[in-house]
């Protein structure tokens, strides 16, 4: 772009511009390759001082260092393609979701690219299908899994013996387990027998217990979204690479519904929660 090239806000780029890093790759292409835009779009966020590189704020020309600096926009990281890997998998029925082991049944790890190393955040029990996700990111991985950031996953219940109103209000307002008062869920009826249930908690076993608190034996179980994250045509056992976007509105719903009153930190890990 030439000195004092206009941008649709009419700001000069020109007037904007300082000394340009040599090492790396221009904010603009790492933005817009990340798919927020095109880089004319890109630019504009660094001019409106949006966009941060290791903490600072960034200016036009600049460049940064994939899988090295730390890239945010509005405060939420760039996802670091190049380091990390970040697979979708739609768990079957009898596929366990903790390391393989020479006597135990397939993991679900197993089922995705064996380089790099992946790990699932949080867990689905052996008898619920559905949505986990695998991935090398345990930054994002602690965010996704502990309730204080409040991020949502969905799930498909069947029950045996037909619904009241009173299980479905029960379920609303939050159930006594042995483990203590559950969070009010969002409750959806299907049929005289089925439900949509969201929740953000991820005790173990969750879903299930609280329908069994309740008297209702869960017949069929399948967790069918994580955050924003849905199968997509997904059929049980296949899996997809998530996209940059994908990687990206993951961290924006943990950036946006932090919960207050929750411990966080690495001394308040939700490793090995099962949700379901």
């Amino acid at each position: 772009m030439a000195e004092g090239a206009q941008v649709s806000d009419g700001a000069a780029v020109g007037d904007h511009e300082q000394h340009v890093d040599e090492a790396g790759e221009r904010l603009q292409k790492l933005l817009a390759a990340a798919g927020l835009g095109s880089r004319r779009t890109c630019e504009r966020l660094v001019i409106e001082g949006r966009v941060s590189v290791n903490g600072k704020q960034a200016r036009i020309g600049q460049r940064a260092r994939p899988g090295l600096d730390r890239v945010t926009v509005d405060g939420v990281p760039l996802p670091a393609m190049e380091r990390f890997a970040y697979y979708l998998v739609n768990k079957p029925v009898g596929v366990i979701c903790s390391a393989p082991g020479p006597k135990a049944r397939k993991s679900v790890v197993e089922l995705v690219p064996q380089s790099p190393r992946v790990f699932p955040v949080g867990r689905l029990d052996v008898a619920t299908e559905g949505l986990v996700l695998l991935t090398n990111d345990g930054e994002l991985a602690y965010r996704l899994a502990h309730p204080s950031f409040g991020v949502e996953k969905e799930y498909v219940v069947r029950v045996a013996g037909d619904l009241s109103r009173d299980v479905v209000n029960r379920l609303r307002r939050g159930v006594e387990l042995e483990d203590g008062m559950t969070s009010p869920a969002r409750v959806s009826v299907l049929g005289p027998r089925a439900m949509r249930i969201v929740i953000h908690e991820g005790r173990n076993r969750q879903v299930r217990r609280m329908c069994e608190a309740l008297g209702h034996h869960v017949v069929s179980l399948a967790r069918v979204r994580v955050g924003p994250l849905v199968a997509k045509g997904l059929a049980p056992g296949q899996w997809r690479r998530l996209s940059a976007e994908e990687v990206r509105s993951l961290w924006e719903a943990t950036a946006g519904s932090h919960l207050a009153g929750e411990p966080t930190g690495p001394g308040a890990s939700a490793k090995g929660r099962t949700g379901a």
